[in-house]
Formats: structure tokens, sequence, C-alpha cells
């Protein structure tokens, strides 16, 4: 089996597929599909890009499928709740920022993008009731999320079990060799097989990789739960991101993200070397230098950034903390906020502040700190 080009992967299936594929003498169409809803590349999708770089440097052609029309209808891939309809020109600007990011690992001149409401949406109903026909419900019910909620008596809209049907039309509009995807998504991927088989093409190839844990070290990195680290992060927030994940996450990202090898006994050591080389990886050698000369200075040795971003104090005396920390330091709430101030995570010139409501005096010129790596000096206005 061609080793690089299967490298990482949990599922090729069916097997021997791939080397039935690569004697066709031809390249290969490679798909992957994209959820426009939010424009970052994380590091857990890029990796899956650099899989599909190496299909790439083999000779083959890279179909990323944008679903701004599957976007309309929702994939929950277990979640309690549908992804959010967004507008279609932001849509648009999320997939136009994605895939320049995505050409950051693909080669722009040997990638097709193409997006699913160019097929979807000129489908007619006869020809939506023809593509349901293909597969029964007891098949979409093999689904492990559906099949626990079906279980569970929780209800499952009509538009979430079309989901699988609609992704796997794309294969069939674009006549998709391989799908690629994340482990979760291997349903989705052989009901790709199902559907082409029913139009008479040859059924795709379908490969699955794992999927790489978040910052909490237990749910898989994704946007919507805002464990993730973008590939266009600063490197200062890149490094010390990283160094926050637990000890337990340091084996799958290092065999994941920096594909493996030697690295140091100690934890400590081990994560540092972890956030060297993914800062390198994005930002080159020099920006991971500063980026570990940022960590040591605030994180490991408490002290404020050699540079702190500055913002000019609202109107007003006394100052309320919790609406600033909002609308300067990113807390998501003023209850957020409280909680932060009540936790001892805020502090001003290094010193720890409980107080909600603060004299306009004691923060002006001040150096105020949220956790361990924001920060903010306010002057007057």
């Amino acid at each position: 089996m061609p080793t690089d080009l299967t490298r990482h992967a949990v599922n090729v299936l069916p097997e021997g597929e791939l080397e039935r594929k690569l004697k066709l003498g031809r390249p290969l169409r490679v798909k992957l599909g994209i959820d426009p809803t939010a424009p970052d590349i994380h590091l857990g999708f890029a990796f899956v890009l650099d899989r599909l770089a190496e299909f790439q440097r083999a000779g083959h052609t890279i179909v990323l499928i944008v679903g701004d029309y599957t976007a309309r209808i929702g994939d929950p891939s277990g979640r309690s709740e549908e992804r959010p309809i967004l507008p279609d020109d932001v849509l648009d600007a999320n997939a136009k920022e994605f895939a320049e990011q995505a050409f950051r690992v693909l080669d722009r001149e040997r990638t097709e993008i193409r997006f699913n409401g160019e097929w979807l949406g000129k489908l007619s109903y006869a020809e939506v009731v023809r593509l349901a026909r293909t597969i029964t419900v007891a098949r979409i019910l093999e689904r492990d999320d559906f099949a626990k909620c079906f279980a569970a008596h929780e209800p499952i809209s009509i538009s979430e079990l079309l989901y699988p049907l609609m992704q796997a039309y794309d294969s069939v509009a674009i006549e998709a060799d391989i799908e690629i995807g994340g482990s979760d998504q291997l349903y989705n991927l052989l009901a790709g097989r199902d559907v082409m088989q029913d139009y008479e093409l040859d059924p795709q190839l379908v490969m699955t990789y794992p999927l790489l844990v978040g910052l909490d070290g237990e749910e898989k990195m994704s946007k919507s739960r805002g464990n993730y680290i973008g590939i266009n992060e600063p490197p200062e927030e890149m490094f010390g991101k990283t160094m926050s994940i637990p000890d337990s996450a340091l084996p799958q990202w290092w065999e994941l993200l920096v594909d493996g090898g030697a690295h140091p006994d100690d934890p400590m050591q081990w994560k540092l070397e972890l956030a060297r080389r993914i800062v390198a990886r994005w930002h080159g050698e020099e920006a991971a230098r500063r980026g570990e000369e940022h960590f040591t200075r605030v994180v490991r040795e408490h002290q404020a950034p050699e540079e702190v971003p500055e913002a000019a104090l609202p109107p007003g005396d006394p100052i309320h903390l919790p609406a600033l920390l909002v609308d300067f330091l990113g807390a998501g709430s003023t209850s957020e906020a409280r909680r932060l101030i009540a936790q001892g995570a805020v502090k001003i010139e290094g010193e720890p502040v409980h107080d909600l409501d603060l004299q306009r005096g004691r923060l002006e010129g001040a150096v105020v700190q949220v956790g361990k790596r924001r920060f903010m000096r306010f002057v007057s206005a």
C-alpha cells in the first residue's frame, strides 16, 4: 500500500481500492467537504489538509466542496443542535477567507474549489425524491448520532436526515474518486459510495483520519466549541495556547502535528518543543522565538509583555470593571467577567482585584490583566 498516501489514516475502505484506483492511469479526484459557517482553519483541519497535500504531490487533483447549500440544512455530527444558518454574503466571505488559508497548505493551481449550491440548488423535487430513494430509513438510522436521538425519543428533523444524501450527491456531481474526512464522518462518506453506485458511477474510496483533540484535551478541536488554535493566530497566542494543553494530549498532538519522532521526556520540555515547532510551521523560526520569550515573560515569570496594547478609558467615575472587561479584554459577558474577578483572574499592575467598581484614577495608566495572556493598558481619553 502507498504508505505516504495512507499515513495516519484510520479507515481506507474498501480494502485494496486505493491500489486499484491508482492503476487507472490518470490523476484521481480527491474530495473534501468544508463548512463555511466560520472562516478560520484550525490545526485539526490543517492536519487533514496536509494529507490532501500528499495527494497533490503525487499528481492528483484536490476538490474542496464548500457546503454553502448544505449549510442551510446543518449537520449536527453528534451535537444537540444544528449549525447556524448564515446569510449568503457571510457564507461567501467565509468561504473566500477559508480558501486563502487553505492555500497556505495546498497548491492553488491544482485545487478546485466548488460550491455545492451549484448543483444542489438546481435539483427539482422529482430529482430530490429520486436521490432519497437511494437509501432507506433503516440505513440512515445506522448513523450513530441519529440512532441515539431516535432511541432517546429526541426530535430529528427531515432536513437533518437529508444531510448525508446531499453530501453524497456532491460526490456524484464532481465524480469523486476518493473522499477524505474525520473519523466521525465515516457514515456520511460511506453513504457517498452507495449513492454513486445508484447513479452508475464508480464509487469513491473512503479515507478517514483521527480527530485532533482540542485545547481541553477531551473534545475534538472545533470552531464551534472554541477549543482550537487557528493557523492565522498571532505567534504569541499560538505558543501560549499550545502550552495550555493537558499533558494527556501531548502524544496525539506530537504524532499528528509534527509527525512524531524523538521528544523530551519531561512534559514541560516536550510541550515547549511542540509549541516551537507549531509556531515555526505557520510563522517561521523567529516568530517561534518571540512566542517563547513572550510565554516565558508573561506566564512563567508573571510579568507584563514588553508591548501592551492601549485603550482609552470610557467616561465616568467610578468605572464598572466587568463592563470594561467585556468591551476591551475578551470577556464574553458581564457575568463571566464577575466570575473572573471573583476567581482572582483579573489583576491591575500585577495585583488581583476583587472590586466591581473602581475609581478612575486607579485605572489611568494601569495595565489590566485577565488570565495569563490578555493585557490592556488604559489611558485617559
